[in-house]
């Protein structure tokens, strides 16, 4: 072991991972750097880092000619990040990332989002990311490795699924390398996986995107079921949409493409505005 490795397995110690917050903290450096190095694909922005903990990828995130704050939520990590980057002083935003106005954090001004996310949550953090589209550009981290395949995932895959749809339709998502659990203290019981998401050209779906997330979720959350079963769910029973797109509907969720995804939602919106 390094000598820089061993002095921050000693670190360590200071912080105890919780798993109510499912904490699994990184102990491999070299990890940690290629994984904060991602960011460099997205040069020139603020940098925010979710879910810090101990400061593993902190400590390569700080050294980037660029302004850098991190966000976490746990107190005991908060005061080790105090103690141990004074650099870093009031950019270390002790509050739940979930919970924040994302608008105020570089005074408006686009950044780039990063972290080693916790597994229970990083779906819910991509979907805010989506919702703060504007300013979220570029994204990267490390996810559990179940979900990296779900966003990268293509039409046709069991995989694809409504974080697929919902991500791909904003964002182009590049799948970077897989992380072994034995690089992390308490191991989790999956690997990991370092993706990059990087904002796509589309600016308006052509639908109206309330309706396309409800059409998605409805639709995959019966996806063994043809789309005329689980759109029932949205649509009354004598809606003329199961007579005059039958062949579309009945297929099912995970053979459509999202361009289709956004024709099955004006579809399905002008019948809920006939009705």
């Amino acid at each position: 072991m390094s000598e820089k490795n061993s002095n921050f397995a000693g670190k360590m110690k200071q912080v105890r991972p919780k798993k109510n917050l499912g904490q699994h903290f990184l102990t491999d450096l070299s990890i940690a750097k290629r994984i904060a190095d991602t960011v460099d694909a997205c040069p020139d922005l603020p940098v925010l880092e979710v879910g810090p903990g101990m400061g593993v990828m902190t400590q390569y995130l700080v050294e980037k000619p660029r302004e850098f704050k991190v966000v976490e939520i746990d107190r005991e990590s908060v005061a080790y990040l105090n103690e141990h980057f004074p650099q870093l002083h009031d950019n270390i935003i002790g509050d739940d990332f979930l919970r924040m106005d994302l608008h105020r954090l570089f005074d408006g001004r686009q950044f780039v989002l990063t972290g080693n996310y916790p597994y229970d949550i990083s779906s819910q953090i991509f979907f805010k990311m989506i919702d703060n589209r504007d300013m979220i550009p570029c994204c990267t981290g490390m996810i559990q490795h179940e979900v990296a395949l779900r966003m990268v995932s293509a039409p046709g895959s069991k995989d694809y699924g409504i974080l697929s749809v919902l991500v791909q339709a904003w964002y182009n998502v590049d799948y970077l390398f897989t992380v072994e659990p034995d690089v992390f203290n308490p191991p989790p019981k999956v690997r990991s996986a370092v993706i990059r998401m990087t904002r796509n050209e589309t600016q308006q779906l052509g639908c109206d995107e309330q309706l396309f997330k409800r059409v998605v979720k409805t639709t995959f959350n019966q996806r063994r079921k043809m789309l005329r079963v689980s759109l029932r769910q949205l649509l009354p029973a004598e809606s003329s949409l199961f007579m005059l797109h039958a062949s579309l509907l009945t297929r099912r969720p995970e053979q459509l493409s999202i361009a289709e995804f956004v024709e099955l939602t004006n579809l399905v919106a002008s019948e809920l505005n006939a009705d």
